[in-house]
């Protein structure tokens, strides 16, 4: 997924009134300030409030969706163009925010996990170094997701 698909997802959302948050190797790229490697998709983290918006802006864009295991996550792919994984998250008064996971229960985020970076020169909200690393546990890790680490290790010094 280039950078300007990813202005033109990021745009149309802004356009619509949606408010979301950028994380996964997009989001690696953002704390950096500039694209790092290639990606196959945009994970989005979205106020759950605003997911119908989300998804009918990213059907006006050509996405459809491809895998839907809601309410923690939905995937959407435009041909030629790239994904977008959406996740949609409960927004509590203070900033700090919960996403459901696939057992019934949910996962639970300061509010200092988001913050803002940049894409393509474009200031964007995404989730924090912190968020990041946290994010990355759990699971087997990629070599993409070695070198995203090691990056974000560099950044919080």
């Amino acid at each position: 997924m280039t950078a300007a698909e990813v202005v033109r997802v990021l745009d149309a959302l802004d356009a619509a009134g949606c408010r979301y948050w950028v994380e996964g190797g997009w989001g690696v790229d953002a704390l950096v300030g500039a694209q790092t490697r290639p990606h196959r998709d945009l994970d989005v983290d979205v106020d759950s409030r605003h997911e119908d918006r989300v998804l009918t802006t990213l059907a006006e864009l050509g996405y459809a969706i491809e895998t839907d295991w809601r309410p923690t996550r939905v995937e959407l792919a435009a041909p030629g163009r790239g994904w977008v994984d959406v996740h949609p998250l409960q927004i509590a008064d203070d900033g700090s925010a919960r996403q459901a996971d696939l057992d019934g229960g949910f996962w639970e985020f300061p509010a200092r996990y988001y913050t803002t970076g940049t894409i393509a020169g474009r200031s964007v909200p995404c989730v924090s170094v912190e968020a990041q690393l946290s994010f990355h546990e759990g699971y087997e890790l990629r070599g993409v997701d070695h070198v995203d680490l090691a990056r974000l290790r560099r950044l919080s010094g």
